[in-house]
């Protein structure tokens, strides 16, 4: 078989590119900057206003946080119902706030984009950040630093929703900048752990290389397009050259990784657990994560003219969900093994999103099921830590069902989900992602199926380790108990969403709504019947399951992890040495650059200028000498030169 055979060519099920054509806001539409408005205030509130009034706000800063989110997520709803009132020609609204800045024939407004992809977003970081935040009264309730923790969560809104809400390229850089400051906070905010300043640090350098990526392709669309635009570059498109859409697809693609933790960008994502768990939650489930695979849904315009970098985009995501599954099935940190699961869940949505047309709208739509489930079981973890001590290891875990029965059964719901048990939400957006795969590229389409295999495994082997099993691993000072209903009734909304999210594709609702953005797709014949396809991946995920029933259900689990252990085990818990790739790769080539060229400008540099130095001093030392003032020795020196003189003029006269 070729290589083309086996890569996924360009996607031809687009009957045209679509073109964005906002019209101007009117109505309640006029209310979208407001969105972005209340968070930001919140956070300006909450994070400035302590130097003023420290005791009241922190008093009462969880409530202003919490409800800026909250008005924020209504504000979402009522534009949302009023976009679906509109015509589908008029489902692109424009808002334009200001000029940001005008530099020779660069012209850049804050400007804002409104519509069924934007919208979907705005539902998702409102309402299930709203949840985060409402859990977080409790989570964090007896941190001293908890008006500042929900400075920094409504920040991180706010950016995303700039983010997402951006009309240019330069708009959502912006949001994507924010994005990063605001996780670097969040990751460190316990930053007295050396670990957690570290998993900051780590996540926030990484990122920077998938923005270079950015914002060099914002620099290409502007030589090539005098603008940043989305509504102007989706209408030149097609005139740029091919090795320039190639770059800018490889380049989106770039900073996609980074903010997504594809590969070879993700070593930052298990780290980043060190941060208090709604972080993990609002960071790793509905928002930080997912702004890759919004960038490159987004950027559909440019990607359908590319087909290298569609290709490149598959290559990645099949890479990454193998790799998070991988992952999943050896962390023994609870928290770990939800942080490979996400890598795996995100890479399915670039696999989708890399599938062109046909793709798009099931990228989208595993996107705002995967916030669900993946929101209630990040949640629910941290309810497990709640109730026993913070320890994270689930080896010390064990039959804890019984003595927390809302955790666990809203966790459970979160974990059919996530397995595509049928009739739950997992089920609908995986399986037509693998369906979608199977009818590009049966070897793609093989390789999704796989990875919902080891999905099922890993999570069964959680679940097992969590709540079922004796007591007898329990550390003897640990007393679970369930968690306050301040955390527990976001987890029971959650998990009813993870259960009823399916619905969105009822009547194909999501295609249909997002195809003014993604365009539509012509009919492809999957290589088997849809109905055949779906007893595929519910046979494949079963095998995980009872996979993981014989290899952990029935056996007893060791309190400390054996160390005999194969060699694929002791690479799945080093991360698959990606650490080790990237201090090969990267980091010790980027030292020993940084050291020579130290060196050099040491020895160099420094020795060019301080030779040069030193020889005037010695020049004048020598100098110096002569001009002793002694007569004597001037007048030495003027009969040396006086005879000099005559015997040169000798010299010459003999010659």
């Amino acid at each position: 078989m070729t290589l083309d055979a086996i890569l996924l060519a360009s996607s031809e099920a687009a009957s045209e590119i679509p073109v964005v054509h906002p019209v101007a806001a009117e109505g309640v539409f006029t209310w979208l900057w407001l969105i972005i408005a209340l968070p930001l205030a919140g956070a300006a509130v909450l994070l400035l206003g302590g130097a003023v009034a420290k005791g009241a706000l922190d008093k009462v800063g969880h409530w202003i946080g919490t409800a800026s989110a909250a008005g924020s997520f209504v504000l979402s709803l009522i534009l949302f119902i009023a976009l679906l009132g509109r015509g589908e020609e008029e489902r692109q609204i424009g808002q334009h706030l200001f000029t940001w800045f005008q530099v020779g024939g660069l012209d850049v407004g804050m400007d804002l984009l409104y519509d069924p992809l934007s919208a979907l977003f705005l539902l998702l970081i409102t309402g299930v950040g709203s949840l985060i935040h409402v859990y977080s009264i409790g989570y964090m309730e007896h941190d001293d630093r908890r008006r500042r923790f929900f400075g920094y969560l409504n920040l991180f809104v706010a950016a995303m929703l700039v983010l997402v809400l951006g009309a240019n390229y330069l708009v959502v850089f912006l949001g994507w900048e924010g994005v990063g400051l605001a996780s670097y906070l969040l990751i460190g905010f316990w930053q007295h752990k050396h670990s957690a300043a570290a998993a900051a640090k780590k996540a926030f350098v990484i990122n920077r290389v998938g923005d270079i990526g950015l914002s060099l392709a914002i620099a290409l669309m502007f030589t090539t397009f005098g603008t940043t635009d989305f509504a102007a570059i989706s209408e030149q498109a097609s005139g740029a050259s091919q090795a320039t859409l190639n770059a800018l697809g490889l380049l989106l693609l770039l900073g996609a990784c980074g903010k997504s933790a594809q590969v070879p960008l993700q070593a930052w994502l298990l780290d980043a657990m060190e941060g208090p768990t709604p972080v993990s939650a609002l960071i790793h489930a509905a928002t930080m994560v997912t702004a890759g695979v919004y960038l490159v849904v987004r950027s559909n315009f440019i990607y359908e003219l590319t087909p290298v970098a569609q290709t490149v985009v598959v290559i990645v995501a099949t890479v990454t969900l193998l790799w998070g599954a991988i992952l999943g099935c050896a962390k023994d940190d609870i928290k770990k093994a939800l942080a490979g699961s996400t890598m795996s869940q995100i890479g399915y949505m670039m696999l989708a999103a890399g599938l062109g047309v046909a793709g798009y709208p099931f990228a989208i739509f595993h996107l705002l099921t995967h916030g669900f489930f993946k929101a209630n079981m990040f949640l629910g973890a941290g309810s497990v830590m709640h109730g026993m001590n913070d320890d994270v290891d689930m080896r010390h875990y064990g039959g804890l069902r019984n003595y927390m029965p809302v955790t666990f059964l809203t966790f459970a719901m979160g974990y059919l989900a996530i397995i595509g048990f049928p009739g739950f939400s997992g089920f609908f957006s995986k399986d037509k992602i693998i369906e979608t795969a199977l009818a590009e590229n049966w070897i793609i389409g093989l390789c999704a199926l796989l990875g919902a295999g080891i999905t099922g495994f890993y999570m069964t082997r959680l679940m097992l380790m969590t709540f079922f099993g004796d007591t007898s691993r329990w550390d003897k000072d640990a007393h679970p108990h369930e968690s306050p209903h301040v955390m527990t009734v976001p987890l029971i909304v959650l998990a009813a969403l993870s259960v009823l999210g399916g619905v969105l594709l009822l009547g194909d609702f999501v295609v249909e709504f997002l195809a003014p953005v993604t365009g539509v797709a012509e009919h492809h014949e999957p290589p088997l019947p849809a109905i055949v396809i779906t007893l595929m991946v519910v046979a494949v995920v079963a095998i995980g399951v009872a996979a993981a029933w014989f290899l952990v259900g029935k056996r007893e689990i060791p309190r400390v992890a054996p160390t005999e252990v194969s060699f694929a085990t002791r690479a799945a818990r080093a991360d698959l040495y990606g650490d080790a790739i990237n201090e090969g790769v990267v980091v010790a080539p980027g030292r020993a650059l940084v050291s020579g060229l130290t060196s050099f400008d040491r020895v160099g540099v420094d020795g060019v200028v301080e030779g040069g130095s030193l020889g005037v001093g010695a020049v004048s030392g020598a100098l110096r000498r002569v001009q002793n003032g002694f007569v004597r020795s001037y007048a030495l020196s003027l009969l040396g030169g006086a005879l000099l003189v005559v015997l040169a003029l000798l010299a010459v006269n003999l010659a």
